[in-house]
Order: structure tokens, then C-alpha cells, then sequence
């Protein structure tokens, strides 16, 4: 298939497309004999597999090394520790994000805690010493 129809199977810009392919990501194309590229099948299935690697958050390096030349060319070992390790990746991203989370909302609440006879300016003073104090906290 031309890339055109590529394009619109996947709902890529074709621009994208020769990106991933000078990438070295999309290494199924062809060249016709008047120079038009011309993709098999499969070209669709990798397209889709770099696309939901990316939202996965697996780089582009990361996923040059995973992806196979072929189909029949599967780096199985090295594809489960590379999944296994994003999902840790992942869980070690969501640990420190609720950490943050739960760093802001107690700024949140050091900040609606405000007297009613304090003015913002005290009040500042106030949150910041406090979260001077609680950064050296554990």
C-alpha cells in the first residue's frame, strides 16, 4: 500500500510516518521502481505498536530496541523485562506523584487554615515557615 492509505488506516500524518521510518522504527518499506514507498500489511500493525509504546511511555530508543526486524523475529525475554520494568517505571511515577499530591493539598489546607483576624501578608509568612519547618521533617 501506498502512504497515503497508511496514513489513513492509522490516522498518522504522513509526515509521522517517514519520521518513524527514518527513525529506523518502520523498517518494512519499499521502494517502487518509480521511488514511491510502498508498505505491506504489517506496516499498519507496527505503526500501532510504536503509537501505543509512546503512550505507554516507552521512548523512541526504547522502542527501536524492542520492535523486530520481522514478525517472526521476537526478542521475547527482552520484551517482557523491558514491559515489566515500564510497569515498575510506572508505579515508581505513581508513588512519587501521590507523594506531591499529597505535599500540595497539605500546603492547601496550611493556606485555607488562615485566622480571620490575620491580613494575606502575615498569613503568607505564616505558610512559609511552616513549610520551612515541615521540609525538614521526614
Amino acid at each position: 500500500m501506498k502512504i497515503g492509505e497508511l496514513a489513513s488506516r492509522t490516522g498518522l500524518a504522513k509526515s509521522k510516518i517517514r519520521f518513524y521510518e527514518e527513525k529506523g522504527l518502520l523498517n518494512v518499506v519499499e521502494r517502487t521502481a518509480n521511488g514511491y514507498r510502498s508498505y505491506p500489511p504489517q506496516a499498519e500493525s507496527i505503526l500501532n505498536l510504536i503509537v501505543n509504546g509512546q503512550q505507554a511511555g516507552f521512548s523512541l530508543d526504547e522502542l527501536r530496541a524492542l520492535l523486530p526486524q520481522s514478525n517472526d523475529n521476537w526478542q521475547h525475554d527482552a520484551l517482557m523485562t523491558a514491559l515489566q520494568q515500564k510497569v515498575t517505571d510506572i508505579e515508581q511515577l505513581q508513588q512519587k506523584l501521590a507523594r506531591n499530591k499529597a505535599k500540595l493539598l497539605s500546603v492547601i489546607d496550611t493556606i485555607a487554615a488562615k485566622p480571620d483576624d490575620m491580613d494575606c501578608a502575615d498569613n503568607a509568612k505564616r505558610v512559609l515557615s511552616e513549610l520551612s519547618f515541615s521540609k525538614n521533617t521526614p
